[in-house]
């Protein structure tokens, strides 16, 4: 009886609509569309604001897992990614494709009408700017991820829906202009209220260092990277501890709402009771295995606090599990959890734990009782201990893109120009690592140790950007890929204070916890991602990449 009544209001409807000629040329009264939508400032607000609803939240961080900082516990697709164990049919090459080319598509919306308002000319304008930032946002994920990818820089039509992937070197030609009349129409500084987390002209640059860091384009990323530095808005979070200032700024307190923190250039901010999310139970959940396990390769990464890597330093000398922790660089403390520090994963591997808020040694037994790890390894930052108890009350912001990467962009390309001196490290990387009151990096230092510049730099990035979503591109940038192939490894299990809990892991022949296998990594197609094949079948005119075909 549904069924007829709806079929017979169709029919309604339909005589309704032949009784005048002009009916379908009128927009209806009870319905937004783009004949009565783009008319006042309010819709532009609206329109700009539905926009950031497309930059990544924690999925950035989840995006992790396709590196070599993290294990995730059980088998995801990020995770298959990172592994190699993944193909065209894959969910989440096809929703990345899917979710970057909608937000795509609702910026070229935007910039499509925007004219049409009757607003003051400088609003508009700069909401057009917020807009072509977040669209690059978009672009800079698909040509990360695929290469070559359709450029569109309009709604399309239903005659326009085939188009051929774009070379990438156009795309980034595309952008690189976009940014800077993103850059001339947007604020220099975005003060703390309602405007807060709205993009800014540092946004535009910084994306620009970033995007032109990662294609080889140097002189480009230092001259963007130069620009946001002499803007003059941005510092380092810094609370006057060397001990705290890095761990705080991915807490309530490194909120941009809290007012403190002027590093952040691109956030997904967060709201108690409205915006909220999970990741710091994920990272200590105290009756399970932990989502978030540091990898012995990350570790391995901290140097000691003389400057030198844990080969060359005599300062590692390694019996015990709280010595893995001892004369490191403090970044690693403030990011991996060190024995006797507060945390939320309640009751440790120890014998006799009384003190179930102070962590001690791990655990890898599954008892309910206490956060379990796959590595031997836990993470500190990003988690706040107040909403680990109670699932998805985390409202900590996600700092997408912070000043410091910007200082570790300067630095990386002056390097790769040749132009790197001391005095460039000084007001980066040196910076950097004052903050946590770390031995400043000295080029003069680093020959005479026979180390390497460009790995010192590059292992400066990993450090400084661990758990913030970048590591899978630098290793695919800096075509290093063969560390996704190799087994990811933990602590070594003769460190443990009690390595009877941990005889039923398996080992390599040093006692190090193999703790994922089966990896592999081909760098004739690994480097790229296959296009998905639902868009493959969709859209006849996109060329699958190399080795995926």
């Amino acid at each position: 009886m549904m069924v007829k009544k709806i079929f017979i209001l169709s029919i309604v409807t339909l005589l309704c609509v032949s009784c005048s000629d002009d009916f379908l040329e009128r927009p209806p009264k009870d319905v937004l569309t783009d004949a009565n939508f783009w008319e006042t400032e309010e819709h532009l607000i609206l329109a700009a604001n539905a926009l950031y609803g497309n930059i990544k939240s924690k999925n950035t961080v989840d995006m992790e897992n396709m590196g070599d900082n993290t294990l995730w516990p059980s088998s995801t697709q990020y995770q298959a990614i990172g592994s190699g164990n993944y193909g065209p049919d894959q969910n989440t090459i096809n929703s990345e494709w899917i979710s970057q080319y909608r937000g795509v598509r609702q910026a070229n919306s935007f910039l499509e009408n925007y004219q049409k308002a009757d607003v003051n000319p400088i609003l508009a304008d700069r909401l057009a700017g917020e807009v072509r930032v977040i669209r690059a946002l978009m672009y800079s994920y698909l040509i990360d991820f695929w290469g070559d990818v359709p450029l569109v820089t309009h709604t399309l039509t239903i005659d326009e829906l085939m188009v051929a992937r774009t070379p990438k070197e156009e795309v980034i030609d595309f952008l690189m202009t976009d940014l800077e009349v993103a850059a001339a129409n947007l604020p220099v500084e975005i003060p703390v209220g309602e405007n807060l987390g709205r993009m800014s002209r540092g946004a535009a640059l910084a994306l620009k260092a970033r995007i032109a860091l990662y294609h080889g384009r140097f002189d480009v990323a230092e001259d963007a990277a130069r620009r946001v530095m002499d803007l003059g808005v941005y510092s380092l979070f810094d609370i006057g501890n060397p001990d705290r200032n890095y761990y705080t700024l991915f807490t309530d307190k490194g909120k941009l709402s809290a007012g403190l923190n002027k590093e952040t250039i691109i956030g997904r901010l967060c709201l108690a009771d409205v915006s909220m999310h999970n990741l710091s139970r994920e990272i200590q959940v105290p009756d399970q295995f932990i989502r978030w396990n540091p990898t012995k390769h990350l570790v391995d990464d901290y140097l000691m606090v003389d400057g030198l890597p844990i080969d060359k330093s005599p300062l590692y000398q390694v019996s015990g599990y709280e010595d893995v922790f001892k004369n490191r660089d403090p970044r690693m403390s403030q990011t991996i959890l060190a024995p006797g520090a507060a945390w939320g994963g309640r009751y440790d591997g120890s014998l006799n734990n009384t003190t179930p808020g102070i962590f001690n040694t791990p655990k890898f037994q599954s008892d309910k009782k206490g956060a379990v790890t796959l590595t031997g390894y836990y993470f500190t930052k990003y988690c706040d201990l107040g909403a680990v108890p109670t699932y998805n009350k985390d409202d900590n912001d996600f700092h997408l893109l912070r000043y410091a990467e910007v200082l570790l962009t300067y630095a990386e390309a002056k390097l790769e120009q040749g132009t790197l001196t001391q005095s460039d490290v000084d007001k980066t990387i040196n910076l950097l690592r004052s903050r946590v009151g770390m031995k400043p990096m000295d080029l003069q230092e680093l020959e005479t140790n026979g180390l390497n510049v460009r790995n010192e730099i590059r292992r400066e990035r990993r450090i400084e950007l661990a758990l913030e979503g970048q590591r899978y591109s630098d290793i695919k940038r800096w075509k290093i890929g063969e560390v996704l192939g190799q087994d990811v490894k933990g602590v070594n299990v003769n460190w443990l204070p009690r390595p009877e809990l941990a005889a039923n892991l398996r080992t390599d022949a040093d006692g190090f916890v193999i703790a994922h296998t089966g990896r592999t990594f081909d760098a004739s197609r690994h480097y790229l991602w296959p296009i998905p094949l639902p868009q493959m079948e969709r859209n006849p005119d996109l060329e699958q990449n190399p080795g995926w075909e």
